[in-house]
């Protein structure tokens, strides 16, 4: 069953096994509530909660008290490597962001002795739903690459497999965005996208890569069809969009949020763990879908377990 919407998504996941988060900076209200709405839909049963112990005991919601253990720390780089420790003693399975400056959260994650580092690069990927899409659709880097190169695009992508497939998503359509169709030097993400395409067409079809298109390409059906692109798989009807910069995935998806009436959902890809990065401007909701975006991960994650040799490209 291929989830379209983020109502579908909390049904599939009844049932699964509730999630152990660790948060980093628990002393946030936001945080905290998100927490408590997800106890009181099974979604996770406990949590490791770092930081500020009085502040966290303060804000605590008085149902999700008896489910935390709270670890006291100085600050916020002790309260993110206090949150990731917890992860690698297996005593929580998702990281989770709270307080904590960006930077202190991230450079716990992938610290080389002690961190959660599973792939070559991190790489955020926002999920969205919008009325005028049939489905969920990805947008990948808009967080954290600032500029990624060819290898790091390849990560990307498979930082992103997991998700997608948790979600039931086959073949897998992603769109490698750039600024026009046609393949030219003198712009790189042209270049990147057709390298792409030729690659992961040597594969088995469980995952479709073309490109280069523009945005209206990607997921319009009628720009598709009226540039010529009709006859494409992924042109049109793309499920995730590789975009070239961090500042055209960021602001893309500003827009979806701010005027295309997006539902949406982030999470970090490529660590040992689900790592959620909440934005201060996220509120309970986007907090509580994230971890379900962090449950799907792990189905998807699982479900790779009992699949060989299912995504490859040919570099």
């Amino acid at each position: 069953m291929v989830i379209r919407n983020f109502s579908e998504l909390e049904t599939a996941l009844k049932g699964r096994p509730p999630l152990r988060p660790a948060v980093a900076g628990a002393e946030d209200a936001a945080t905290l509530e998100a927490l408590a709405a997800a106890l009181a839909e099974g979604l996770i049963d406990s949590a490791v909660l770092a930081g500020d112990g009085d502040r966290i005991a303060a804000l605590l919601p008085p149902a999700l008290a008896p489910h935390v253990h709270i670890r006291p720390a100085a600050d916020a780089a002790e309260a993110a490597a206090l949150a990731v420790a917890a992860i690698r003693a297996g005593e929580a399975d998702v990281l989770v962001k709270g307080s904590v400056d960006s930077a202190a959260y991230l450079r716990a994650v992938v610290a080389r002795d002690s961190g959660l580092r599973a792939s070559p690069v991190l790489s955020n990927l926002t999920l969205a739903e919008m009325p005028s899409a049939p489905r969920l659709i990805g947008a990948t880097d808009n967080g954290i690459l600032v500029l990624p190169t060819l290898d790091q695009k390849r990560a990307i992508l498979l930082n992103a497999l997991p998700l997608f497939r948790g979600l039931g998503v086959t073949p897998l359509r992603v769109a490698a965005i750039a600024a026009s169709e046609k393949v030219h030097p003198a712009q790189p993400a042209t270049v990147d996208a057709a390298a792409l395409r030729d690659e992961w067409a040597a594969g088995n079809g469980s995952v479709l890569v073309d490109g280069p298109f523009g945005y209206d390409v990607a997921l319009s059906p009628a720009a598709a069809a009226k540039k010529g692109f009709a006859a494409s798989p992924v042109a049109g009807r793309a499920d995730l969009v590789l975009f070239p910069s961090i500042e055209a995935g960021n602001a893309t998806v500003k827009a979806w949020k701010l005027h295309g009436q997006a539902r949406t959902a982030s999470i970090v890809l490529g660590a040992r763990v689900p790592v959620l990065l909440n934005s201060r401007a996220d509120g309970v909701e986007q907090r509580r879908l994230g971890l379900l975006l962090a449950a799907v991960v792990r189905a998807g994650q699982d479900t790779d377990q009992t699949t060989t040799g299912e995504q490859t490209c040919s570099t």
